[in-house]
């Protein structure tokens, strides 16, 4: 069944690889007299050195940092607003995408709880613009993303919203972390140059012309960020940058659950997939309905004249198809792996090519000293990532 299920949304990702089954015999191979411990450890032996998933499941993760750390670049240098309309179409497009895949996964059951973890993330994602305009494209992705590996990283240890991931090495599992969180204090003494207001389109669509003047209503030039000063600009993005991340991290927390109650008998969750792919489209409903929810609030705030930017609809859009491809990768590669390997490599990994779009495209990193303190951090996050990684086997 998980071949059936593999094999098309492969074929969409463009991944030449097959879903390979579940090695649940091998165990029993091993011999009849070993251990709970032994067997397990042994499994996970036999599985490492499987290399054709190994080999997938690396190709699965490339392709989630690059699409992650590349999904909000096509909206870098557009006048996006205070990103409420740009907010609702990029979920929008992430939602249509779920549809398209959930009929290839030949539409597995539907766990309406799944959706408050879309809820989670929908709300983080509110503060995506504001951040990218006040740190830049590089420096936020950076910081939400070690503030989500951190949460996911305690969440799959601990086993805070299920059972708790197995971990050979624990020492080098906690210096990982703590090298993580002591890139996130490195991050906060970077400076970016960033562009508060992009020249492609400075009106917004729905906005009354004014009666008296030939000038159109409120401008993006009235956007909370202009009236408060750099410092206080750039504490305000890192702070929300945290924030979006610490939510990134905990929105898939309902799957995690559904799966380690799946062989509970008493549980209402009793017989859930343990494919991570069928959770998605729950996921990425629960995105939708809520960005819905937060647009047509803002809407009534703004009685009935939202700020609506023509240019920022195929953008969007475009971001949109990029991180539910993103996603569906990453979650394949899960499937290979485990969560505890895939989470920080992920988050490490488009955290880099999101450091690479800001310094060598859009030059948000200026100066020696700037470039130095982001090196230093990225090279502390990597470090990190790589001994949580090293710390499984």
């Amino acid at each position: 069944m998980r071949d059936a299920k593999c094999t098309p949304l492969l074929l969409l990702l463009m991944l030449s690889c097959h879903c390979a089954e579940a090695p649940a015999d091998e165990g029993v191979k091993l011999g009849e007299n070993a251990t709970a411990g032994d067997l397990e450890t042994a499994e996970f032996g036999v599985n490492g050195t499987n290399m054709t998933s190994l080999g997938y499941g690396i190709a699965a993760n490339v392709v989630a940092s690059l699409l992650y750390g590349s999904n909000l670049v096509p909206i870098k240098r557009i006048e996006t607003g205070d990103g409420m309309f740009f907010q609702w179409v990029y979920c929008a497009s992430i939602w249509t995408i779920s549809m398209v895949a959930d009929l290839i996964l030949q539409s597995p059951k539907f766990y309406p709880f799944v959706m408050v973890g879309g809820a989670i993330w929908a709300t983080g994602n509110l503060a995506a613009v504001p951040v990218v305009k006040a740190i830049g494209l590089g420096l936020g992705s950076v910081i939400w993303g070690s503030s989500s590996l951190l949460i996911g990283w305690a969440s799959s240890r601990f086993g805070w919203f299920g059972s708790s991931d197995y971990v050979a090495r624990p020492i080098l599992n906690y210096c990982g972390a703590g090298l993580c969180l002591l890139s996130g204090l490195l991050f906060f003494f970077v400076k970016a140059d960033v562009e508060l207001h992009p020249n492609s389109e400075s009106i917004p669509l729905l906005l009354d012309r004014r009666s008296n003047s030939c000038s159109y209503g409120p401008r993006s030039s009235e956007f909370w960020m202009d009236v408060i000063g750099l410092r206080s600009r750039r504490f305000i993005g890192c702070l929300l940058a945290v924030m979006s991340g610490l939510m990134y991290g905990s929105s898939f927390a309902p799957i995690f659950y559904i799966k380690s109650r799946s062989a509970c008998s008493d549980s209402m969750f009793h017989g859930a997939s343990d494919y991570d792919l069928d959770y998605i489209h729950a996921q990425c409903s629960g995105i939708f309905v809520a960005s819905t929810v937060y647009f047509a609030i803002y809407c009534a705030a703004m009685n009935n004249r939202p700020r609506v930017y023509s240019r920022v609809i195929l953008p969007g859009m475009l971001s949109g198809l990029m991180w539910a491809l993103a996603t569906y990768c990453w979650f394949l590669a899960s499937n290979y792996l485990s969560a505890v390997i895939t989470f920080p490599i992920v988050r490490a990994g488009y955290g880099l090519v999101s450091a690479l779009w800001g310094t060598l495209v859009f030059k948000e990193i200026k100066g020696l000293v700037n470039g130095l303190i982001f090196t230093v951090a990225f090279c502390v996050v990597l470090a990190g990532s790589l001994l949580t990684v090293l710390s499984k086997f």
